[in-house]
């Protein structure tokens, strides 16, 4: 990959989204920032299984759900994936169930959850993909009656955004910063949830862009980049594992989804009037059958960084999750709760591992499994696990922005997170 792979990024816009993306002005209750679950100390996730959003405490693996009536009423039902590389060209869908993408359904050019109400003039695919978090209640906006956003989204969820956009035009550095960074804002009034999107989607791609790992140096022409245990382990992930008919090409993916018969746990992400404490994948966008209980295959540069692993962060290390790859159904039989990062809240601990109870819903989990067991050694394992430790950035732990001091609402920043 080279830079000519990724959207093009204007620095003073990028700056900009820095701040943005630091500042809790941006939630409903201003208590939450997208760097809340998206830490560059966490390789730009949160090192928790299934986060702890709007109304929680502290940061990363010393997060806590909150007390009194400001505690959480729900886990972040899949885990935070980290944020590397997502300005590249190629990119045409995002969220672990796809239900963003590049698309003309409504005419817009994206097919998302904002349908036909999705703001006009957003940039890219990760514009479009910033605005959501924002107005989903559990994540950033707040519950219903707390605040006017989460208000708001439950009569429609675009009627948050002019609320969100309000507040940043009022804070004059942002006003200034904007007129300064966007030709077609003169004024506050000028600025739109579109511009505030395009602002973040600037700041993410210029700061985890990533492409200079030792991998990255072998494709090059360095062959001493790699040990000899990584060079194992690439070839084992390019032939005997099977690795790379998924994590296919550049980016290190298809693009496609796939049934993996991850451990299931949490409060699901069901279709509207489910009843059932489940989560049945890609097929909950497309109502399609072949998509039950698939997930999107994720990049793979700086894996090593963001744990856990998979769309609930079922496996805490990068071995768990290539031994479930290899045998999907021993490793589902073999998973233990105690594997799953989950910080202690009593009042969800009855929906936490619900799903396990309900026999059909499990045997269908493991129906949808179309793999069959790859037979690999301990060493083998060991060789693919050095390989994708080998796939981590040589700058990839320092953004060339980083955390900022302060942010033009006065609103506390999330800082570095001690070990």
């Amino acid at each position: 990959m080279t830079s000519d792979d990724f959207i093009t990024v204007d620095p003073a816009q990028a700056k900009l989204g820095q701040l943005l993306f630091y500042d809790r002005i941006l939630s409903g209750n201003r208590n939450i920032a997208c760097s809340t679950c998206h830490h560059p100390d966490l390789g730009t996730a949160d090192g928790l299984s299934l986060g702890i959003g709007e109304g929680g405490e502290g940061l990363g693996p010393h997060r806590t759900a909150g007390v009194g009536d400001d505690r959480i009423r729900k886990r972040i039902p899949r885990n935070a994936p980290g944020l590397w590389n997502l300005g590249a060209r190629e990119l045409h869908t995002m969220f672990h169930d796809g239900r963003l993408s590049v698309a003309d359904t409504y005419e817009n050019g994206f097919n998302s959850p904002a349908e036909e109400w999705l703001p006009e003039g957003l940039d890219n695919l990760l514009a479009a993909q910033a605005i959501f978090p924002l107005v989903a209640q559990f994540e950033m906006a707040g519950n219903p009656k707390e605040n006017e956003v989460a208000g708001a989204v439950h009569n429609r969820i675009d009627y948050a955004w002019p609320i969100l956009t309000d507040r940043v035009r009022h804070i004059p550095a942002y006003a200034e910063g904007f007129a300064g960074a966007f030709p077609h804002i003169d004024t506050a009034t000028d600025i739109t949830i579109a511009d505030i999107a395009n602002a973040l989607s600037a700041f993410m791609i210029w700061e985890w862009t990533s492409f200079d790992s030792p991998f990255d140096a072998h494709l090059a022409g360095h062959p001493s980049a790699l040990t000899e245990a990584e060079k194992q382990g690439m070839a084992l992930f390019y032939g005997k594992a099977d690795c790379a008919t998924c994590h296919a090409g550049p980016l290190m993916t298809d693009q496609k989804f796939h049934a993996l018969g991850l451990p299931p746990f949490g409060p699901g992400r069901t279709r509207r009037f489910d009843p059932m404490v489940r989560d049945v994948g890609r097929m909950g966008e497309s109502d399609a059958l072949e998509d039950a209980y698939a997930f999107k295959t994720p990049m793979l540069r700086n894996v090593a960084l963001t744990a856990p692993y998979g769309h609930n962060g079922a496996y805490p290390t990068l071995e768990g999750i290539v031994r479930h790859h290899l045998a999907p159904l021993e490793m589902l039989d073999a998973w233990t709760r105690d594997m799953a990062n989950l910080p202690d809240v009593p009042w969800l601990s009855g929906i936490d591992f619900m799903v396990w109870q309900d026999r059909l819903e499990m045997a269908r989990l493991r129906a949808a499994v179309p793999m069959t067991n790859i037979q690999m050694s301990d060493a083998e394992v060991t060789q693919i696990v050095a390989f994708l430790g080998a796939l981590t950035g040589e700058t990839a732990r320092d953004g060339p922005l980083g955390i900022p001091a302060s942010v033009p609402s006065g609103l506390p920043v999330d800082g570095r997170i001690t070990p």
